[in-house]
């Protein structure tokens, strides 16, 4: 296929401007220095223009971006110059607000302009965003090889120092260490080390948590979010905290609010000039603190466990990994497992686990309240299934399939992470005509995938029977990719789908969920750190 040529900016013609031209106009003649400085401006302008008007051959369609800071070097500009910005003139030209839109919405409507797949620059960086299945699929399944690192910028490496298994760097020590990982997490889907029952277990609390509102409205987030966390500390830590514990409370904010402060404009430009994350003041003192706060708190708990290990009997996923690191040293010197690289993964572990199924189970709530004739069928079936009485089982899925479909809609509409985790290439490539250099940041935007029309028919409408056959049977679509696709697919997939049926289930189970009478309609945009979260909501609950 034939790439398509990138859109020409139009011609404009650069003038000097006559306010920094205060001098006499013999200057040139009768000072040297002068002179000099005003060729070095006059080419520095010029570079200028050319770097404007010029983006490398080959590469997907986009906007020209300016010198040193791409793009998006508005965000330095004062807020009544940041209208005039390529981004702004673009939303205005298709009818939008900049202001109410979330990064995955802009990437997807952008779309319209550039095409399924097209560019810009953050700094030097050159990222390419993916819309469609399509291109989604043949990056990170087909070309798996070459899209599956993950970018070297300055922001994610301070942070991360390409470590653990979400951002770390795709190689033999990466693929050690998520093998590893990936098979000590299965041990929790089966066997004595299952999480079936600490689900069920944890459900007690949110329960008990739940009915002390009674009829009143609450916010749900901390109770799901306890509970949720509580899940993952039980798997990794071996413990769950009380929902009044001071420290564990606070752990879970810092968590949310990290997350929500990533993607902000002013700590974007720390992947311009890597020295601000060191700036004493705003967003990056206040995310250096965090990871400050966080750091203590899992390392902390990895010393008490150093401490306490007993070889015969691991009770957690930081013993087996401490087991193996003490095999690791009598059989390889140079081996990749130690305490450090654990302290990461256990943050991978503990901060995307977390995040990523409590937003998941806010927005079943949210979607149930919102569509309560959703909710009755999916309480006809728990009680035609299940029961009133009896705890639900994993076992019980096979015999629940519009249940299963109300979960897989709320995840293609919602979309936690509806940006992926972003990807980069390890070696210059073309994927689908259009040249992608080395190095190259790919954002998959899996928004756009499970919003498409081509693929999804009314794609904004909630409808769980998208997702049953004839015979009401649950089917299996290629395109719903809520756990991502390729090398660097979620390996936490299987735990996470049993948590949330196991919990959405008892949840319905007990309550009657609703919004509060004349409340306004919530916001179903969500708010976009790394995850995607509802933005807050009150609920009322019945007995059922």
């Amino acid at each position: 296929m034939d790439a398509p040529a990138p859109p020409q900016p139009p011609t404009q013609s650069w003038l000097w401007p006559p306010s920094l031209l205060p001098a006499p106009l013999g200057l040139l003649r009768l000072d040297p220095t002068g002179g000099a400085l005003l060729l070095l401006g006059l080419a520095a302008l010029l570079g200028w223009s050319w770097l404007r008007r010029h983006r490398p051959p080959g590469i997907p369609p986009g906007p020209a971006p300016w010198p040193v800071v791409g793009n998006f070097g508005f965000v330095l500009l004062p807020p009544f110059l940041r209208g005039k910005s390529w981004l702004n003139r673009r939303v205005r030209a298709a009818g939008l607000d900049l202001s109410s839109l979330g990064s995955q919405v802009l990437l997807t409507d952008l779309a319209r302009v550039y095409g399924n797949i097209y560019s810009f620059f953050i700094g030097h960086y050159l990222v390419v965003v993916l819309n469609d299945f399509h291109s989604v699929r043949e990056a990170l399944v087909q070309q798996a090889e070459v899209f599956s690192d993950r970018p070297r910028v300055p922001l994610i490496s301070l942070v991360t120092k390409g470590k653990g298994i979400v951002f770390a760097h795709y190689g033999p020590v990466w693929r050690q260490q998520r093998k590893f990982s990936h098979s000590t997490l299965r041990h929790f889907g089966l066997g004595k080390l299952s999480l079936e029952p600490k689900v069920i277990e944890e459900f007690k609390y949110v329960k008990a948590e739940m009915q002390k509102h009674g009829g009143d409205p609450f916010n749900p987030f901390p109770i799901v979010n306890n509970a949720v966390s509580n899940i993952i500390c039980s798997m990794c830590f071996g413990q769950r905290f009380d929902y009044t514990n001071s420290e564990f409370k606070k752990m879970l904010d810092f968590m949310s609010r990290g997350l929500e402060i990533c993607l902000n404009n002013q700590l974007q430009l720390v992947n311009i000039c890597s020295w601000l994350y060191y700036l004493p003041f705003g967003p990056f003192k206040e995310l250096r603190q965090i990871e400050k706060d966080i750091t203590t708190f899992l390392k902390k708990i990895i010393k008490d466990h150093r401490e306490s290990l007993d070889v015969e009997n691991p009770q957690d996923f930081i013993d087996m990994y401490l087991l193996h690191v003490e095999e690791e040293k009598k059989n390889n010197s140079n081996s990749s497992f130690n305490e450090d690289y654990l302290f990461y993964i256990i943050g991978d572990l503990f901060i995307a686990g977390t995040d990523t199924t409590t937003n998941s189970l806010l927005w079943c709530l949210l979607y149930m309240s919102l569509n309560p004739d959703v909710q009755d069928k999916v309480h006809e079936e728990i009680e035609r299934v299940i029961g009133a009485d009896r705890a639900p089982s994993l076992t019980d899925k096979a015999q629940m399939p519009y249940t299963e479909a109300t979960i897989m809609e709320v995840q293609r509409l919602t979309m936690v992470v509806p940006l992926s985790i972003p990807h980069m290439t390890s070696e210059k490539t073309v994927l689908q005509g259009y040249t992608i250099p080395k190095g190259t940041v790919i954002i998959p935007n899996l928004w756009s995938v499970h919003r498409d029309p081509a693929i999804w028919e009314k794609p904004d409408d909630f409808n769980p029977n998208r997702f049953l056959d004839d015979q009401g049977q649950v089917m299996k679509k290629e395109t719903f990719i809520p756990f991502g696709i390729g090398k660097r697919v979620c390996m936490g997939e299987q735990l996470a789908k049993m948590e949330l049926f196991l919990m959405f289930v008892s949840l319905m189970q007990s309550f009657t969920f609703a919004l509060p009478k004349d409340s306004k309609k919530p916001n179903l945009t969500g708010r976009y750190g790394l995850t995607l979260a509802p933005h807050p909501f009150n609920l009322i609950i019945s007995k059922k």
